[in-house]
């Protein structure tokens, strides 16, 4: 017989992802969250290495665990990656990373994706302990699925031939079968990895479907509709309750493994913090 979770269960030891410009929104969230929380720091274009380590040193203060994005693509050379790396060493948050091979189409320097950093073995001499990678349940518009699955199963071994712990952070997505669908594909790969399904958080529903059409996520009316939104009204806002209870209840341990959730932040920390602790409560 299938082992289920409750939504409660699934949200255990969820994780969170903010931006370096989030710092403020860190300390407005901070009691709304639990200690020792895992909290993913963004690596964008926009903001500069001294924003990324402030942010990345205000979640560990904050009593939370800093996981600091690498974007593969972004990177200028190895002298980049090792100030990086050097730097959250330096000040204690080193020891879990994001690797993700990033948004820019040319890549600034030498790394095409987040394997070739892996491979560098810099990661582990730095005193990373456990590194995250993507996973794309509805793949990614601009990279076919045979390539995604073997960066995938590449990256998995990597990890497991530099005995370095692993977790798979999905992108977001409104509809929990393409999610379960992809699972059961990694765990027929061999790749026992946790993977943690990245729900957005509550927010604005022309937001939630703009950063959809970005990573190439689909948003038919019909998957709109079971999500609990109506691309025919655009003006409110929309969280992942239904989501989150479908999950629950199709999950399997068997077949699925050791599965978490991870939210993505697009409505702002508190609002997401606060989202949880109301959701929780309405499941006691």
């Amino acid at each position: 017989m299938p082992t289920t979770l409750t939504p409660s269960a699934l949200l255990e030891r969820f994780s969170l992802e903010m931006t370096g410009k989030d710092v403020p929104g860190l300390h407005e969230a901070a009691a709304l969250i639990p200690p020792s929380t895992r909290i993913n720091v963004t690596f964008l274009g926009n903001e500069d290495l001294p924003a990324r380590l402030t942010a990345s040193r205000a979640v560990q203060h904050a009593g939370f665990v800093p996981v600091p994005h690498v974007s593969a693509r972004r990177l200028a050379g190895q002298a980049e990656l090792e100030e990086f790396l050097g730097l959250l060493r330096d000040q204690g948050t080193i020891e879990d990373v994001f690797v993700v091979g990033g948004d820019p189409h040319t890549p600034v320097g030498p790394y095409d994706d987040s394997l070739q950093v892996i491979q560098t073995g810099l990661l582990q001499r730095y005193g990373v302990a456990e590194v995250g990678i993507g996973g794309y349940p509805e793949g990614h518009p601009d990279i076919s699925d045979d390539r995604l699955w073997g960066a995938l199963t590449d990256k998995a071994a990597a990890l497991r031939d530099q005995q370095l712990r692993g977790t798979v952070i999905t992108q977001f997505g409104f509809d929990v079968a393409p999610v379960f669908t992809w699972i059961e594909r990694v765990r027929e790969r061999g790749i026992d990895l946790p993977v943690r399904v990245g729900v957005p958080g509550p927010a604005g529903i022309k937001r939630l479907l703009a950063f959809a059409g970005r990573f190439g996520i689909s948003s038919s009316a019909g998957i709109a509709k079971k999500y609990g939104f109506s691309l025919t009204n655009l003006l409110g806002t929309a969280g992942p309750d239904r989501f989150i209870t479908q999950l629950a209840q199709g999950y399997d341990a068997e077949r699925h493994g050791e599965v978490r959730l991870h939210f993505y932040t697009f409505g702002g920390l508190k609002a997401t913090a606060e989202w949880i602790t109301a959701f929780e409560a309405a499941q006691a």
